[in-house]
């Protein structure tokens, strides 16, 4: 399966069947968790934590046995390298049949930090249960997911432009970008919110942050610059599968930007 049928495909998958993760299954996911790469060289590690074994659970999960929590330090860049290290995973599991859900807030936080056995200088903003879907839905899922519009996106002319905001971005779907940008649009986010933006100047791509309110704690830092990861990663991956070569970098391109949205990194292809 292609990367952009994985994106496609993949819906969030609260309710689980109940089975443990095969042996080989498992012995997988432990291979690929213990060098997931980032582009910003920040180190984000990978924790697997038995459900029965520390007592853990959320409100929003049924039926799962298994969780995979991400750890990263305090350091500049670290959200984002987050992001795009935990949807790695999220795509991987993806293509095992094995789903997630990012869970950020709908946990006991300390006792997942504590099983995680996490230390002074370190943050845990998000983990995943990982396990077989059920063939059903539980009630709670199919509400919360029409409570965000989980099925539906905001529109390219609303999320990517041309040298500056608020000239939409033309690309025809011939063109291997319209895929990339087809991946990035189809990204999860907190509470679908979206909050990605992309300026192409000068054959760079620039990404930046539209900022909501209250997505920000010492906890799990900033959510929506973990979301701009998780879209980077739709593109960087996207492209390096298309053959093209994406050089992620710093480049602030002096465009001028609406309030509450900052400049976060630059692909050039």
């Amino acid at each position: 399966m292609s990367l952009k049928d994985l994106i496609l495909t993949r819906k969030s998958v609260r309710t689980y069947d109940g089975r443990e993760l095969t042996a080989e299954d498992r012995e997988k996911i432990e291979a690929y968790i213990r060098e997931i790469p980032n582009p910003f060289g920040v180190p984000v590690s990978f924790v697997l934590l038995d459900a029965k074994e520390h007592n853990l659970s959320s409100p929003v999960l049924v039926g799962e046995k298994l969780y995979a929590a991400g750890i990263v330090p305090k350091v500049p860049k670290a959200d984002e390298a987050f992001g795009y290290s935990f949807e790695k995973l999220v795509l991987y599991a993806w293509s095992m049949g094995i789903g997630t859900v990012w869970i950020g807030g709908t946990m006991n936080r300390k006792d997942f930090e504590q099983a995680c056995g996490l230390s002074e200088g370190f943050r845990m903003p998000c983990m995943t249960p990982l396990g077989y879907p059920a063939k059903k839905k539980a009630i709670r899922e199919s509400l919360m997911r029409k409570g965000v519009k989980a099925d539906s996106r905001m529109s390219m002319e609303d999320l990517f432009f041309e040298d500056s905001f608020g000239n939409p971005l033309q690309v025809s779907e011939d063109d291997p970008v319209y895929d990339l940008l087809e991946m990035v649009r189809w990204a999860p986010s907190a509470v679908n919110k979206q909050p990605w933006r992309i300026v192409r100047k000068d054959g760079m791509y620039h990404f930046y942050e539209k900022k909501d309110k209250g997505y920000v704690s010492d906890a799990a830092g900033d959510l929506q610059r973990i979301d701009v990861g998780i879209a980077l990663c739709h593109f960087v991956s996207g492209a390096e599968e298309a053959g093209l070569q994406a050089e992620v970098l710093e480049a602030e391109p002096g465009i001028k930007a609406p309030e509450n949205t900052d400049y976060i990194v630059s692909v050039r292809i």
